[in-house]
């Protein structure tokens, strides 16, 4: 029986990132491979449901500067892997890759670059370059989330240069052997989730929101998540004066109920890893009007199939699709939220697991 390993920043936050990885975790367990996720520090309350006998652990009790620990982290991967017998190593974010060949140096361990991002993201992070760089030459295997994310490290690294195999997989349905729960406008609410950071556009969609309350009395956004611009969006709602039509709730575990209870899905971000938020909404029957940005969006929306594609960063024009989709007949909003839910069918994780039993 196989160890499988996957790496993470912190298993104990709300991301897409962390519920991606407890899935795949999970869906191996019930495979028969012998399961661990070891966290860079903390991580040993997971936000999201591990099953019974994923066995879970930390390099670091707390955050530490991971280049101040450079060294340090080096050695305390390897004696992980060499304890656990560990015969592949996921690591879920490029990054970490610059902690990771260094640590494998020697050691016959599968070795995969899980990415998260796209390739023109390094979220200011000037070392997420070299870790790709060492990524695609000492991986085994690294898997992009989207086939134009696969175009994206071969143009930007360069064909020749690439030793890894490059596989796309896309992220997996959470939400299985659900009905259709979607009903014709079951409520007037617009929901957005994500973290509540420069990345995900809560800015602009709020801007958005403003020329739709202009239009439009009847509807109220709700936007779930935590992050450091809590306070400045808070304080844009209130000069946009849409305070009234707009609520923050926190990062929950339920986020399931706030699906539920939703009509329309708004994603507002200025770039997409691949949009895990669209995928869990189409779940729940959810038509979405997304930003057409890299990447993930375009793989996941059919534009006037199952949803909208708005040019990137045009706040008046996601404006204009949403009040186009609240103003929509019963016939067409019962067309969009058919297709949503068609559409997360195809990316159940029983369809894609075979993918990962591939390279593993």
């Amino acid at each position: 029986m196989k160890n499988i390993c996957f790496l993470v920043g912190n298993l104990n936050n709300p991301g897409g990132t962390e519920r991606v990885a407890t899935s795949i975790a999970n869906q191996l367990l019930k495979e028969n491979f012998n399961i661990f996720i070891l966290s860079f520090y903390e991580g040993l309350n997971p936000f999201f449901k591990l099953e019974d006998g994923v066995l879970i652990d930390n390099l670091y009790p707390n955050k530490k500067s991971f280049f101040n620990s450079f060294f340090n982290m080096v050695i305390k991967i390897r004696k992980y892997i060499i304890k656990n017998k560990i015969d592949t190593l996921i690591v879920v974010d490029s990054i970490s890759c610059i902690f990771t060949v260094p640590a494998l140096i020697g050691l016959k361990v599968n070795h995969i670059c899980w990415e998260q991002f796209n390739y023109n993201v390094n979220l200011g992070v000037v070392y997420r370059k070299w870790g790709r760089i060492l990524a695609a030459k000492y991986c085994n295997y690294i898997v992009t989330l989207t086939e134009r994310d696969k175009v994206l490290w071969k143009k930007n690294i360069g064909k020749e240069k690439i030793r890894a195999k490059i596989i796309t997989i896309p992220n997996s349905n959470p939400y299985i052997n659900l009905d259709n729960l979607s009903s014709y406008k079951r409520t007037k609410t617009v929901l957005a989730v994500g973290r509540l950071t420069h990345q995900k556009g809560f800015d602009i969609l709020l801007k958005a929101w403003a020329e739709f309350c202009k239009m439009n009395q009847d509807w109220s956004l709700n936007i779930i998540g935590n992050g450091e611009d809590e306070k400045n969006l808070k304080i844009l709602a209130n000069s946009l004066n849409i305070s009234s039509r707009v609520v923050f709730i926190p990062a929950t575990k339920d986020i399931d109920f706030y699906y539920k209870k939703s009509s329309i899905f708004c994603l507002s971000s200025r770039y997409e890893g691949f949009g895990m938020v669209i995928l869990e909404a189409q779940a729940f029957g959810l038509p979405v009007v997304s930003f057409d940005c890299d990447c993930g969006p375009s793989d996941l929306i059919t534009h006037e199939e199952n949803g909208y594609l708005v040019p990137n960063n045009d706040e008046i024009a996601l404006s204009k699709n949403l009040l186009k989709l609240v103003s929509c007949s019963e016939e067409n909003y019962s067309k969009l939220s058919k297709n949503s839910f068609l559409n997360a069918q195809k990316f159940n994780i029983d369809k894609l697991i075979g993918l990962w039993l591939g390279i593993l």
